[in-house]
């Protein structure tokens, strides 16, 4: 049997010029452009204080998020009806399909996650910031 070796990824490893939504930074670890062959896709996701994502889903992707520190708030739903907040230490699962945006509501400190996704290749479609009334907030 052959086997396929292990890599590491170092941070100074992670690729930024991957698919993203204004308002965060994803850094690209597990992906074929770094040379791994991997049905999933790995990474780091950074959203600054104050700072909000666009409206976005990932199409037929699912999502398991761990956050390693901060907080975020939490919108989804068709109209962003739905609510929820996760800080480190916290698991997050979402759904192909479904519209989300996270929102930092720290003054002072960044919330970053650990992204898997379930392809290879990031899917990111950004939607337009007047698809759900503010007044869902």
């Amino acid at each position: 049997m052959q086997y396929q070796s292990i890599r590491v990824v170092h941070p100074d490893q992670l690729d930024s010029a991957t698919a993203q939504t204004p308002g965060s930074q994803r850094f690209a670890a597990i992906y074929s452009g770094a040379g791994i062959e991997s049905l999933m896709w790995g990474g780091l996701f950074v959203v600054e204080p104050g700072a909000r994502t666009g409206i976005h889903h990932h199409g037929e992707q699912h999502t398991i998020v761990y956050v390693l520190s901060g907080s975020s708030y939490i919108r989804w739903g068709e109209r962003g009806e739905f609510k929820a907040t996760a800080q480190g230490g916290d698991f997050l699962y979402v759904p192909a399909w479904l519209p989300h945006q996270e929102i930092n509501p720290s003054s002072e400190v960044p919330f970053h996650w650990v992204v898997v996704r379930s392809t290879s290749e990031p899917i990111v479609v950004n939607l337009p910031d007047d698809c759900w009334p503010e007044s869902a907030l």
